[in-house]
């Protein structure tokens, strides 16, 4: 980021697509706001690299992904580790002190109400905001997850889908996948959803069409994995939409 670009927690392109889609990335970067404890949470430069910083893998594959199926794409600019976008405000989680074996330094007595008004609220609102631009938005997440946590054993899915009491889009899109050869998790390598997690305050509050993607970050390191993967994606959510009529 260049001195003279101003910082922004949230960036979006594509509002004025055609498309019904809102592909969205609640862990994009491993950005530290300068604001935030003078740019850094006192961890190595290899731990800020690491899943635990950010989704590996899953901009490149969010913004192709949206730009395929003619939609806009939201992601956030600042490390899950500031504070988590993908969580409610009253999560204990929220601001993770330990994460994967790795303690977090800044984090021991963190600011949550200042990283959320600076963080946090800026891009909820305007999450809620390209939500809203049209009555029949489905909603589309995407993560990226490790390999293998410490300690525990590998994870063999290549792709997961995340659901909770919503399974409109979610189960096509299950089926979808599986029917093009992947080794797909079914609420796997987590389970459903969380109260006050995006999905639930975007999508399921609000009655809207949703699927959660997670995709192994291995599979999505390079740019031209990311856009393999979003060419892949793309008709099979088509086809999962088709499938649900919603």
């Amino acid at each position: 980021m260049s001195q003279s670009t101003p910082y922004s927690p949230v960036h979006s392109e594509g509002a004025t697509r055609a498309g019904r889609w809102l592909v969205t990335c609640d862990h994009a970067t491993n950005q530290i706001p300068p604001f935030i404890e003078g740019g850094t949470l006192g961890l190595a430069a290899a731990d800020m690299e690491r899943h635990i910083a950010y989704d590996i893998g899953a901009l490149g594959v969010s913004r192709a992904l949206a730009a395929y199926l003619d939609s806009p794409v939201i992601w956030s600019d600042f490390s899950r580790l500031v504070i988590d976008p993908n969580r409610g405000a009253d999560d204990p989680t929220l601001v993770m002190k330990l994460y994967d074996g790795t303690l977090i330094p800044a984090n021991r007595e963190a600011k949550a109400a200042e990283r959320m008004e600076l963080c946090y609220t800026p891009y909820h609102t305007k999450y809620a905001e390209l939500a809203a631009r049209r009555e029949d938005t489905v909603i589309c997440a995407i993560h990226s997850f490790t390999p293998q946590l410490n300690g525990r054993p590998k994870r063999p899915w290549e792709v997961g889908v995340l659901y909770e009491s919503d399974t409109r889009l979610s189960a096509p899109t299950l089926t979808h996948l599986r029917n093009a050869g992947l080794c797909v998790g079914d609420n796997e390598p987590y389970a459903g959803h969380l109260r006050g997690d995006a999905i639930d305050s975007h999508a399921l509050q609000h009655g809207r069409p949703n699927v959660l993607i997670e995709i192994r970050n291995d599979l999505i390191e390079t740019e031209a994995q990311q856009k393999e993967w979003a060419q892949r994606l793309a008709p099979i959510l088509e086809a999962a939409l088709s499938d649900a009529q919603v």
